[in-house]
C-alpha cells in the first residue's frame, strides 16, 4: 500500500464528509478499496459547526430617498 497516497485520500475524504459531497465521497472510497485499504476502517469525522450569536444590532436604517420634481 502507498501510505502517502492513502493518507492524502483520507484527508480528501474528510473534507467531502464535512461538505456533504456524497458523489465525491463514493469515488474516494472506491479509490481506497482499489488500493487495498480496508473499507471498514474508514470512520466518519464529526462535523464541527460554529455558531456565534451577536447581542448587538449593527444594521442601520436606509436613508430616505428624495423624489425628483419635474
Amino acid at each position: 500500500m502507498n501510505k502517502n497516497l492513502i493518507d492524502a485520500l483520507l484527508e480528501e475524504r474528510r473534507g467531502y464528509v464535512v461538505r456533504g459531497k456524497k458523489e465525491r465521497l463514493a469515488a474516494v472510497d472506491e479509490q481506497l478499496r482499489q488500493l487495498g485499504y480496508p473499507s471498514g476502517s474508514v470512520k466518519e469525522a464529526p462535523v464541527e459547526v460554529a455558531a456565534v450569536e451577536s447581542s448587538e444590532e449593527t444594521a442601520a436604517a436606509p436613508k430616505p430617498r428624495r423624489r425628483k420634481v419635474s
